[in-house]
């Protein structure tokens, strides 16, 4: 974004700095202009025909575009990956651990990549994970759903499951509140 003298085209489109149309004026009675009301020249529409310019404090123009990026970072949805990893032998509590983690994930708005490693001669048993996996989306389909379907990478099979979205209106998009109290979603019985 080029100010005051380094804006080098002949002639500008001029705005005020209450917004008003000023019209197309030479680029230096323009900076003599924002000079004399203590402000700086600022090319908004380069590309325009002539440019487009702004007669501004550029220093508080800086100021309030940064925190409007920044205010935007907030309201992003954070959205962190969290990974549980098996073994094709994996026994059965520690399978248990492992998913009772992986569904407060889900229920908290995260995804959940769930790996299972294999060494050695376990490679040529990929049934093994794929029935560890199978039995972790069963177990997961009411708070979660499948992103990614299992599938090999090295030594390693994958399956990444997101948080289940609820069907509806209120086109919030939904993370972390999802899981707030039931009442007449689940459960209660439906009158005619």
């Amino acid at each position: 974004m080029r100010i005051n003298e380094r804006i080098r085209v002949p002639e500008v489109r001029v705005i005020g700095e209450d917004g008003e149309q000023l019209g197309v004026m030479d680029t230096r009675d323009a900076v003599r202009r924002a000079r004399e009301q203590g402000l700086d020249l600022v090319e908004v529409a380069p590309n325009a025909e002539p440019p487009v310019c702004r007669i501004i404090d550029y220093g508080k123009f800086q100021y309030e575009a940064k925190k409007k990026a920044g205010e935007a970072k907030k309201k992003q949805a954070v959205i962190t990956v969290k990974e549980v990893k098996f073994r094709p032998g994996t026994d059965d509590h520690d399978y248990d651990y492992r998913m009772k983690h992986a569904r407060e994930w889900l229920q908290d708005g995260d995804k959940v990549k769930a790996t299972i490693w294999f060494r050695g001669r376990e490679m040529t048993h990929r049934e093994l994970g794929a029935r560890i996996l199978e039995k972790l989306e069963r177990d997961l389909t009411d708070v979660g759903e499948v992103e990614a379907r299992p599938r090999m990478e090295g030594n390693q099979m994958f399956i990444i499951f997101g948080p289940k979205r609820h069907k509806g209106g209120g086109g919030g998009g939904g993370t972390k509140a999802e899981h707030a109290p039931q009442g007449a979603r689940e459960g209660e019985p439906q009158q005619s």
